[in-house]
């Protein structure tokens, strides 16, 4: 056994080494010890070890714990009642402990070994739940490491004294580590496994490149330029939208830096993927314009603002460029932007516009029972909407040169009629749609999703039976786990039946 004198230096050594604090090893080392004494003990005892701090020294007890009297002792040699234990100890209290020094024996190889197998246990538990405690919250930020080893495509690195891994899938394809390098990459997740805590990274997210400008790019960190959005295809093409805080500061200047060093520099370190900087802009229209750069553009439309949805329309020279290869340019310009970016040609949004008015008159023309010039008229003065004609003045509409007084009266009460139908068809429809009781005797259903059903149909218990995940999954806010909950759910007592 190792001489006492040696336990501090030992419990130091081994603190340094694994960045935790001593009294965390001798908690684990005082738990060893206990162990190996009740081992060594012919009972079934409770043993307690008290090792001193300064000389290594340690003390051993044997420990009852004490019980309320009308509890049922289920251990004599760890229990002892209440009454029996204030015979000696007058002050002591149930749940408090009665110790009693015993020799210190000392330990064969064997226990020796058990005991070294407790410590190493309880050093990893708390290395565990050091790791976690110190990176749980630094989830999203980039940190620096050091690779020790390349791993089948995996990247294991060394940060701060703790392992991480980076997977090939989470890695630039150029990038080429080797045993030694310096990295930098983004803290995805922390997770403990048997072998110890492991920091999950990733070199492949936008957060990457945002933190990279902020450490290159000074005037970030000072508050005077603010970085929006990023957008990558890793290892090839990236775009990353910047505002200036303080209208003095040119923000893409100040990101690419004297001859483009900034943005070298940031280039460098992932892998010589080339980035462009785009000035953001609170108007989506003019964003969506500078993040489709190096492309001119003609003209943006928004077809859906709550979906969205913008036309962008470029001359045929601009086209191929606007795209980007294999699209590239327009997909990076939607993640940068959180719109989506349909790019076309003048001619072919002339067409769409075409295709677009012809449906629109239509629906005016069986709406307001109204002839095809009357309804284009409407149309080509961007009445496109019943809601449009309805709060439309009239004094307007009398100014369109094909209208008179006596038609515009025509239109807007037959719009006023259409209207009303509409709200009586909704609430026939609202009333019909009523969830039935038995839809809300399938386990795991809720107010809103029974409300959601019946708006589509499924009114019943045996509706949603005969239901299957792809026709549910259609509905709004349904995701395939959450419809093959639901029919499950809901055929559960159809099996229980048929099982009978």
């Amino acid at each position: 056994m190792v001489n006492a004198n040696y336990i501090p230096q030992i419990v130091q050594a081994l603190s340094d080494e694994r960045n935790l604090a001593s009294d965390v090893i001798f908690e684990a080392l005082e738990a060893a010890l206990a162990a190996a004494a009740r081992k060594k003990h012919v009972l079934d005892i409770d043993v307690a070890v008290v090792i001193d701090r300064e000389t290594g020294t340690f003390e051993t007890f044997r420990r009852w714990e004490v019980v309320e009297d009308d509890v049922l002792i289920e251990n004599p040699e760890r229990q002892k009642l209440l009454s029996e234990a204030q015979e000696k100890y007058p002050d002591i209290q149930p749940g408090e402990f009665i110790e009693e020094k015993i020799p210190s024996k000392a330990t064969d190889r064997i226990s020796a070994a058990a005991a070294r197998q407790v410590v190493m246990q309880k050093v990893r538990e708390a290395e565990r739940e050091r790791v976690q405690r110190e990176f749980e919250p630094r989830k999203g930020t980039m940190l620096f490491g050091v690779v020790r080893r390349v791993d089948r495509g995996d990247v294991i690195i060394d940060i701060e004294g703790v392992e991480a891994s980076l997977a090939k899938n989470a890695s630039i394809v150029k990038d080429g580590f080797r045993q030694g390098d310096r990295i930098r990459a983004i803290l995805k997740d922390v997770r403990s496994e048997p072998r110890g805590p492991q920091l999950i990274l990733d070199r492949t997210c936008p957060e990457l490149l945002i933190e990279l400008f902020k450490l290159e790019v000074p005037e970030t960190r000072e508050g005077l330029i603010e970085i929006k959005s990023a957008a990558r295809d890793p290892g090839l093409r990236a775009k990353i939208a910047v505002r200036a805080v303080d209208a003095k500061i040119d923000p893409i200047g100040a990101c690419v830096g004297v001859r483009g060093a900034r943005v070298q520099s940031v280039s460098k370190e992932i892998a010589g993927e080339r980035v462009d900087i785009v000035e953001w802009s609170p108007n989506p229209a003019q964003f969506v314009i500078n993040s489709l750069a190096p492309a001119e553009v003609e003209k943006v439309i928004s077809n859906q603002p709550e979906d969205k949805s913008v036309d962008v329309v470029v001359t045929e020279s601009q086209l191929s460029k606007a795209i980007g290869r294999a699209g590239q340019n327009v997909r990076l310009a939607s993640q940068l932007t959180g719109w989506d970016i349909n790019i076309m040609t003048r001619e072919e949004r002339e067409q769409k516009s075409t295709e677009e008015s012809a449906v629109i008159t239509q629906e005016l023309m069986e709406l307001l029972d109204v002839d095809e010039d009357v309804a284009m008229v409407l149309v080509q003065h961007d009445y496109t909407s019943m809601l449009d004609i309805f709060y439309a003045d009239p004094g307007d509409l009398e100014k369109i040169e094909q209208f008179d007084g006596k038609l515009v009266d025509r239109i807007q009460s037959r719009v006023t009629d259409a209207m009303l139908q509409q709200e009586v068809e909704d609430m026939i429809t609202a009333e019909q749609n009523v969830p039935d009781d038995t839809l809300y005797e399938v386990e795991g259903m809720d107010e809103g999703t029974a409300a959601t059903l019946a708006a589509y149909g499924i009114r019943t218990m045996e509706e949603l039976q005969d239901s299957d995940t792809y026709t549910l999954i259609e509905i709004p806010g349904i995701s395939e786990e959450r419809a093959k909950e639901l029919i499950l759910s809901a055929r559960a007592p159809m099996f229980a039946q048929l099982e009978q």
